[in-house]
């Protein structure tokens, strides 16, 4: 299924929109998220896990099982550099997943893991995802179909034109994508 990352929320701080778009697939073991990115900016700075990937030229995927107070966190710069955690909110609760899960996702990017101080021009670059689904389900065992509670997005917090698009519309005054009220519904298959 394809998903287009295009709510501008927060159009007058942010009205910059670059073409976003995830293709979702899965099949029992791992779920399969392959974003394509098309925009102005570009920035990578954050080479490591677990670092301000948000800063950089971001894609990101949050997810909730159905009754899980918790969600999960998956943000990825456009070089391969990922955060990956368990958390109830923004601030609460937040559990980093440790090294060896992280080297569970299975990454693959346009550009190599090196540097990219911000540049200006058109840019056009892919990131593709593959997270075992036992990370997002922990100690469940999903029955398919399988519904998930979701948002896909898009940011760049700390280039020239900060941005912030989602999937699903986002009902906040000021940016912030760490909230499971606005999710909407994937069904695995």
């Amino acid at each position: 299924m394809r998903y287009i990352i295009d709510k501008v929320n927060w159009p007058e701080s942010f009205p910059e929109k670059p073409a976003v778009s995830v293709e979702v697939s899965n099949d029992h073991e791992w779920l399969q998220l392959h974003y394509r990115v098309k925009g102005e900016q570009l920035r990578a700075v954050t080479t490591e896990d677990q670092g301000a990937v948000w800063e950089d030229s971001c894609v990101e995927f949050f997810c909730q099982v159905p009754g899980d107070k918790h969600y999960m966190n998956f943000e990825t710069n456009c070089i391969g550099a990922m955060v990956g955690s368990r958390r109830l909110s923004r601030t609460e609760d937040v559990q980093p997943l440790p090294p060896e899960e992280m080297a569970q996702i299975e990454r693959r990017c346009t550009f190599p893991r090196e540097v990219i101080e911000e540049r200006d021009g058109l840019f056009e670059w892919e990131v593709e995802l593959r997270i075992p689904l036992k990370l997002i389900f922990r100690d469940r065992e999903p029955k398919f179909p399988q519904a998930l509670r979701v948002n896909f997005y898009k940011c760049a917090d700390k280039t020239k034109k900060p941005h912030f698009l989602s999937w699903q519309p986002i009902a906040l005054p000021q940016p912030n994508f760490h909230c499971p009220e606005f999710f909407g519904e994937i069904v695995l298959k």
